[in-house]
This record gives C-alpha cells, sequence and structure tokens, in this order.
C-alpha cells in the first residue's frame, strides 16, 4: 500500500468515527480536512511556502 493509499484509509477511518455532534466530530473533521488537503496536493491561496497551520 502506498502513502496515498494510507492516507485515504486513515480518511476512511476517521469518517466512520464521526458521531453527527458538531462539536464532538470539531477534531475529527479537521484531521480529515488536513489529510484530504494533503491527497489533493492543496495549498492556501496565495502562498508559495507550505501551510503551517494544517501541514500540508
Amino acid at each position: 500500500m502506498n502513502d496515498l493509499d494510507q492516507i485515504k484509509a486513515e480518511i476512511e477511518k476517521l469518517n466512520q468515527q464521526l458521531t453527527g455532534n458538531m462539536m464532538e466530530d470539531m477534531d475529527i473533521r479537521d484531521k480529515i480536512h488536513n489529510l484530504e488537503m494533503k491527497v489533493k496536493g492543496i495549498k492556501p491561496m496565495d502562498t508559495r511556502i507550505d501551510c503551517v497551520g494544517c501541514g500540508s
């Protein structure tokens, strides 16, 4: 399994942990967002450096 497959598997695992309660899910959704940005190769707009806040 390559890195991309491992990240996608982690996203799926995190999605299964979501409860539907916004407050409880906030940390999980943040982790999902960070992983999805890595998968898609997205960086914040107007930046030439990696995102410090999310690690992309």
